[in-house]
């Protein structure tokens, strides 16, 4: 890929946006802007907390958001209603700026259910499917487990993984839709294919580092060292 035409901004709530927001700094979540620098377009994935400031860093950049990706329905990554905090996210987002959210189709009434999205909000996808932001190509990979409709992102030798993969551990599978045998799945089968050398981009900022390389995450992340998925559904099921 052209490294002079991607546009990849890593965005950490409650610091870089939503400075002013104690929900956004207590859950630390990312926020990532991925885009063309040629044709200014580009997406946000799992906008939430300050949609204006999102938006004004994409305008500060000089960029145009043409488009939103969510990992998963879970309102502090899509906005909504926890724990009795009002989360803002894609109906905030659907409203300044109304955009396709692309998300997997599992997890399209789940999506609806805490944004309140309507059908033709929302763009479905099965897993390999590409959506393109300019002429930079962004592949969907159905990683359920944390979520029925959990996805990932890999663009450039990127890979933004939701709650899917921490460089710290993994996603929790005890809240509603969760199902461990099918995290380690996704974590041990489905991002196989995610080369080494690739870098890792979590959704907390929960361990020191913002990212990594995906051979030191399987090498030091406990989820890779069970062997078997008996042993992983006894040490995080």
């Amino acid at each position: 890929m052209d490294q002079d035409r991607l546009y990849f901004r890593q965005l950490l709530a409650g610091r870089d946006f939503a400075q002013g927001d104690p929900i956004a700094r207590q859950m630390v979540n990312f926020v990532y802007l991925v885009g063309d620098k040629q044709t200014g377009e580009c997406m946000a994935i799992d906008p939430a907390y300050d949609i204006a400031g999102l938006l004004d860093v994409v305008a500060a950049d000089g960029m145009k958001l043409t488009g939103a990706l969510a990992t998963h329905y879970h309102p502090d990554h899509v906005g909504g209603d926890m724990m009795g905090h009002g989360i803002q996210g894609v109906a905030e987002l659907l409203a300044q700026s109304p955009v396709p959210i692309h998300i997997q189709e599992e997890e399209k009434p789940w999506v609806q259910r805490v944004t309140g999205a309507g059908d033709s909000d929302l763009v479905t996808h099965v897993s390999g499917d590409t959506v393109m932001v300019g002429e930079i190509p962004i592949e969907c990979i159905h990683t359920p487990g944390h979520t029925p409709g959990s996805q990932c992102f890999f663009v450039d030798n990127k890979l933004v993984a939701g709650d899917t993969l921490f460089l710290e551990g993994c996603g929790r599978t005890d809240l509603p839709g969760g199902d461990a045998g099918l995290l380690y799945e996704s974590v041990t089968q489905k991002l196989a294919k995610v080369p080494g050398d690739a870098t890792l981009f979590p959704g907390h900022l929960y361990s020191p580092e913002p990212s990594a390389d995906m051979d030191y995450v399987r090498k030091f992340n406990m989820v890779f060292q069970p062997k078997d998925k008996d042993t992983f559904l006894r040490m995080f099921g």
